[in-house]
C-alpha cells in the first residue's frame, strides 16, 4: 500500500508521536481519594506497551467537588501529581507519550459508579466531604427533577477557571507531555456551552459568545500554566441535540485556537443523551472532524467506533482528521495498534511494542508463516 498515515509520526510543538493511534480516556471509577493505583498502571501500561502512540489518561478532576464518582481522579492536590509519575514514566517507556483529560462533573457530580446504577447519590452513604461535594452548574438546571446543581455565583467562576489551571501545572510536573480539556459530555463547560444547561442572564449567558466565555478562559488559564512547547487538545461535542450544533463547534474552535489549543477531539452528546441514535454506525462522528479541521483550519481527532485499520487509515488518507482515538476497541484488544500495523503490512512492525514483547512475537510470526492454516478440527 501507499506510505501509511496511521503509522507515520506526527509532531506537535515539541511532542512527537511515533503513530497516529491515540487511546482515548476513559473512566475507570477506581481513584481512592482522587489517587491512582495499580489498576490505572496496569490499564495505561497495557495500551502503551500494545503500540499505541497517545496514551491520554482518563478525565482527572480539577476540584474535588468535580468529581463524578468517588472513584474519579484528580489534580487538585500536590501529592496526587507525584503519584502519576510512576504511570507517566511507564509508558514513555514504552515508547509511548503520556497524556491526561482534565475535566469537572458540574451538575454531574456526586453519582454512582456507571455498574451500580449511575444515578445521583441523593443521601449520604457515609462520605466524610459530602457538604463539600456538592454539584454545581452555570444554572439551577438539572439533570432530572432530583438533582438539582446549586447555580455559581458570578465571583465563583474565576476560582473555578483557577483550577483548571492549577491542574495543569501539575499534569506538567507529573510527567504529562499533553493535557486534553474536556469540554464534551455534558460536563461543568459544556453545560456553559450549551443553551439547555446555560440560563444565565450575566457576561457567562446568553448569547453565543457569552456562553463560550467560560471555555475561552479555561483554555486562557491552562495555556498560561502548561509549557509553551507543550501541546494542548480540546475535547468537544461536535453536536449535542440540545442547542449546540456542528456551526457553533466551529466557532469555538477558530476562538481556542487563537488561545493555543492545537487538536480538537470530536466526540458528541452528552446534554441529553446521544445526538440521534438510530443515526448511530461505524465512523459516525468523523464528519464533525472533518468539517472542524476544514472549515476552522485546525487539527482534529477522530473517534467513535473506529474499529479497524483500513478504516482509520482511509480517514487519516481523505483529509477528514489527524489523529484516530480509540477507547472500547482497545479495551478488547490493547494490542490493536499493532494488528493494525500487521493488517496494513507496515514494515517491521514488532518494533511498535517494547522488546520483551517483541522478541517473542518475531518468533512466533516467523513460525506461523511456515504452518498451514488450522481447519475446524484443531482445538
Amino acid at each position: 500500500m501507499a506510505t501509511s498515515k496511521l503509522f507515520s509520526p506526527l509532531s506537535i510543538r515539541d511532542m512527537t508521536l511515533k503513530n497516529r493511534v491515540v487511546v482515548a480516556p476513559m473512566h475507570q471509577y477506581s481513584a481512592v481519594d482522587g489517587l491512582p493505583n495499580d489498576w490505572h498502571l496496569m490499564n495505561a501500561g497495557r495500551f502503551a506497551a500494545g503500540g499505541a502512540g497517545l496514551v491520554i489518561i482518563e478525565s482527572t478532576k480539577v476540584e474535588r467537588r468535580g468529581c463524578g464518582t468517588v472513584g474519579d481522579l484528580g489534580l487538585w492536590r500536590d501529592d496526587q501529581a507525584e503519584a502519576f509519575r510512576r504511570i507517566t514514566s511507564f509508558i514513555r517507556s514504552c515508547g509511548s507519550v503520556p497524556a491526561i483529560q482534565l475535566g469537572h462533573s458540574g451538575r454531574k457530580a456526586r453519582s454512582e459508579r456507571p455498574w451500580e446504577g449511575g444515578r445521583p447519590l441523593l443521601e449520604n452513604p457515609g462520605i466524610a466531604d459530602w457538604e463539600d461535594w456538592q454539584p454545581i452548574g452555570p444554572s439551577a438546571v438539572g439533570d432530572s427533577p432530583a438533582a438539582i446543581p446549586r447555580p455559581l455565583a458570578r465571583e465563583e467562576i474565576p476560582h473555578v477557571i483557577d483550577a483548571w489551571g492549577r491542574a495543569a501545572a501539575r499534569a506538567d510536573a507529573a510527567g504529562f507531555d499533553m493535557v486534553e480539556i474536556h469540554a464534551a459530555h455534558g460536563f461543568l463547560i459544556h453545560q456553559f456551552l450549551s443553551p439547555k444547561a446555560n440560563q444565565r442572564n450575566d457576561d457567562y449567558g446568553g448569547s453565543d459568545t457569552n456562553r463560550m466565555r467560560f471555555a475561552v478562559e479555561v483554555v486562557e488559564a491552562v495555556r498560561a500554566n502548561f509549557p509553551a512547547n507543550k501541546p494542548v487538545f480540546m475535547r468537544f461535542s461536535a453536536a449535542d441535540g440540545a442547542g449546540w450544533e456542528i456551526e457553533n463547534s466551529v466557532a469555538l474552535a477558530k476562538l481556542v485556537k487563537e488561545k493555543g489549543v492545537d487538536v480538537i477531539d470530536c466526540s458528541s452528546g452528552g446534554i441529553q443523551g446521544a445526538v440521534n441514535t438510530a443515526a448511530i454506525d461505524y465512523g459516525y462522528q468523523v464528519p464533525y472532524a472533518e468539517k472542524i479541521r476544514s472549515e476552522a483550519e485546525i487539527m482534529t481527532m477522530a473517534v467513535g467506533l473506529i474499529v479497524k485499520a483500513h478504516q482509520a487509515e482511509a480517514i487519516l488518507q481523505a483529509g477528514q482528521a489527524d489523529l484516530i482515538a480509540l477507547a472500547r476497541e482497545l479495551l478488547h484488544n490493547p494490542n490493536w495498534a499493532l494488528q493494525a500495523a500487521l493488517d496494513l503490512g507496515i514494515d517491521q512492525p514488532f518494533d511498535l511494542v517494547p522488546d520483551q514483547a517483541r522478541w517473542w512475537l518475531e518468533k512466533r510470526a516467523q513460525v506461523t508463516r511456515k504452518l498451514t492454516p488450522p481447519d475446524a478440527s484443531v482445538r
